[in-house]
């Protein structure tokens, strides 16, 4: 928490016009709480086991077995989603994953007749975005600046600044841009109260 208020503090907007500073110290104030909130969530997530790297959002996650299994790193915004953490789940700098979003490890084993689990990590590139609703499947590795589109089922890898999307999931014969440079956590109100809006963009 101190690394994420120190932060915030170093990289602060310093408005120039008194008219700039008063609506500043409005946005902070009504964002307190909030800000808290998010520095409080990161807090518990590293307390039990989980490895987060600085000035992230985190939704109201829900997971399964180990929070050792997680690891998530810079500057990220993971919105209210379901993970799966049997392996690990590792997550780069820089990436979105919106809510309803589910992250699956592990299955079972059609072929076993005790029906065992079957696990393999998920890795998710710089720059990816998750889009609403989609689901990655066990083994997955999401490429830089891939984009997965809302509610697709994804089970084979993606590669950079690809997109995917549907059930199953189908690369798409269009790319992203590789000319990839924002902050997706500081789009989010308390963070960008603090920093302002040229930083979360440049």
């Amino acid at each position: 928490m101190c690394a994420e208020i120190r932060y915030l503090w170093q990289h602060r907007e310093k408005p120039t016009t008194l008219k700039r500073a008063l609506i500043l110290l409005a946005k902070r104030l009504l964002n307190a709480y909030p800000l808290l909130r998010i520095l409080w969530r990161i807090q518990r997530f590293r307390s039990k086991g989980a490895t987060i790297g600085t000035l992230c959002v985190l939704g109201e996650i829900s997971y399964s077995a180990s929070l050792k299994n997680l690891v998530v790193g810079d500057h990220c915004s993971v919105g209210s989603c379901e993970l799966f953490l049997h392996d690990t789940i590792q997550i780069g700098n820089f990436v979105t994953i919106n809510g309803g979003v589910k992250l699956i490890s592990a299955s079972h084993r059609l072929t076993d007749p005790l029906w065992r689990h079957k696990k393999s990590p998920i890795h998710i590139g710089d720059y990816a975005w998750i889009a609403t609703n989609s689901i990655i499947l066990p083994g997955v590795r999401i490429g830089r600046g891939a984009v997965v589109g809302a509610g697709a089922v994804v089970r084979e890898n993606v590669p950079d600044y690809g997109i995917v999307t549907g059930n199953p999931a189908t690369l798409e014969t269009h790319r992203r841009t590789s000319d990839l440079h924002y902050y997706p956590a500081l789009f989010n109100a308390p963070f960008e109260a603090w920093i302002g809006k040229n930083l979360a963009r440049s």
